[in-house]
């Protein structure tokens, strides 16, 4: 993962009588990087598209809460409580591959409305679930949903935020981050609010009703949704429609261009999977690949099995180990992820991971050197251990997980790129979800020795990587632009009306 030479910056819209000019998808681009004008609707794009990143993380938080009372409800052993834990984690696997292709073949708004739905049903069937054949089912179902969405909810950061400062690209796909820590918080206040009110002798009734929850928000963004989202003007434009892409940009820039389109267009890429095989690509996906992997089993382990830890090692109580991870997502992981968003839009991004890695290997190291404490100096060490793990992630993997793939891929390979990246983290997510839950019950908390060589494996794979996202946008890339004919697509013409 090596750097390229860069190009030079995109260059500003070609303006006419205060208007910008469209004449082919680079102009669509360099309005959508100059960023929007007041009267648009761009940034409730944004927020929309965070929305799956929400019901991700809700979903996520919920289970590592409950799956304790899941495991006694159905009588699990620890391996079937793995299965359930990682179900979702493996359904994020083949949606993501599915979520990836589809949003760059069919477009990102019809995958975008679509995957709400699967959220909407799979919380109530989880929420109602008989068995636990029937939970897992759901929760692959849920996992799919997420993997559908996860593509297409980043792409649309990238196509409707301005390059560079506040708002930028890199700066918005960051900003995933604070949004999850954001949802777990919130999801950990419902649990805590549902376990005062629930009958303390009906477990089963608080992991039920905190699942069947997620289906709330997910109805409450397919309503607003419907009203404010559009499809990409930059996927548009790249696959010819010029007209309408510079009608969304009206509606959601506040932005009127004109019209103009050259008499003979340039060949459009084509979102062809074999174009992820050309260089420089090859080598990006493989940097990511490993970045991914290494973060998201170590944040699984610590994270998802946080609760539980917590609870053993400091010999607390449920609603103590409660309180403990809602004022660590609030007090910490939250501000990491803020932290994570502003060092995104002003530094190279290679420096906050590097930071990032070399704090968490501290702070699982910490963890690992005490183990389970037998004093109060003992167990302060072991909640700022975890407390410096979860701040780390936030401002420097956590961040870069989703602002490398983003932008290391061009328009119509993004939701592809984005779908193998996503499909790594799943792999790595659901082998540990499955097995530390065998591996904690034999090693004990001499698993922190096993998670600790995460981080350390990110922090050298970093030290030796060039490649930085800062700054960078690949569709104005020369290097992304030269396919060969059969990777290409014409524009078509525009009709005379189109042309008026």
């Amino acid at each position: 993962m090596n750097a390229t030479p860069r190009p030079a910056s995109p260059p500003d819209p070609v303006m006419e009588h205060g208007r910008p000019v469209v004449r082919d998808a680079d102009d669509i681009s360099a309005i959508i990087n100059a960023g929007p004008r007041a009267g648009g609707h761009a940034r409730i794009v944004v927020a929309l598209a965070l929305g799956g990143v929400f019901l991700d993380a809700y979903d996520l938080t919920t289970l590592s809460w409950g799956i304790n009372d899941v495991q006694a409800h159905f009588h699990l052993s620890a391996f079937q409580t793995g299965l359930v834990a990682a179900a979702l984690n493996a359904g994020t696997i083949v949606g993501s591959i599915a979520g990836g292709w589809l949003t760059d073949r069919i477009g990102r708004y019809a995958v975008f409305m679509a995957d709400m739905v699967c959220f909407v049903i799979a919380a109530l069937v989880a929420g109602f679930a008989p068995t636990a054949g029937v939970l897992i089912a759901a929760r692959f179902a849920m996992g799919f949903g997420v993997g559908m969405d996860l593509p297409v909810a980043m792409a649309f950061l990238s196509e409707f935020s301005r390059l560079d400062g506040r708002g930028s690209k890199a700066a918005r796909a960051a900003a995933w981050c604070p949004t999850w820590y954001a949802a777990s918080s919130l999801c950990l206040v419902i649990v805590l609010a549902l376990a005062q009110v629930l009958p303390a002798g009906h477990s089963q009734w608080l992991w039920r009703a905190s699942l069947a929850f997620g289906a709330v928000p997910a109805l409450i963004i397919i309503m607003v949704r419907g009203r404010y989202m559009s499809e990409s003007p930059v996927w548009i434009a790249r696959r010819g429609d010029l007209v309408r892409a510079a009608d969304i940009i009206r509606r959601s820039h506040g932005v009127d261009p004109i019209v103009r389109p050259r008499p003979t267009p340039p060949p459009v890429p084509a979102p062809d999977p074999r174009r992820l095989l050309r260089a420089p690509l090859p080598r990006r996906g493989v940097g990511i690949a490993g970045m991914t992997l290494i973060s998201s089993f170590s944040y699984c382990a610590i994270i998802f099995g946080m609760p539980g830890l917590l609870g053993a090692m400091l010999h607390a109580s449920a609603v103590q180990v409660l309180v403990i991870s809602v004022v660590l997502n609030l007090l910490v992981a939250f501000p990491g992820g803020l932290l994570g968003v502003r060092l995104t839009r002003s530094v190279r991004s290679r420096l906050p991971l590097m930071w990032g890695y070399a704090l968490q290997m501290a702070g699982v190291g910490a963890l690992a050197l005490v183990g389970t404490p037998h004093d109060s100096i003992g167990s302060a060490i072991v909640v700022a251990g975890f407390a410096a793990f979860i701040f780390a992630q936030g401002f420097g993997p956590g961040c870069q997980l989703m602002a490398y793939p983003t932008l290391s891929y061009p328009t119509e390979l993004r939701g592809m790129g984005i779908g193998l990246a996503r499909l790594v983290s799943g792999v790595g997510s659901t082998l540990a979800l499955t097995f530390l839950p065998w591996l904690g019950t034999h090693l004990g908390t001499a698993l922190f020795w096993l998670v600790l060589a995460a981080p350390s494996g990110g922090l050298v794979m970093t030290l030796a990587s060039r490649w930085d996202v800062f700054g960078y946008d690949p569709d104005m890339d020369p290097a992304l632009r030269a396919a060969p004919a059969a990777a290409t697509v014409h524009m078509p013409a525009l009709s005379a009306e189109s042309r008026a």
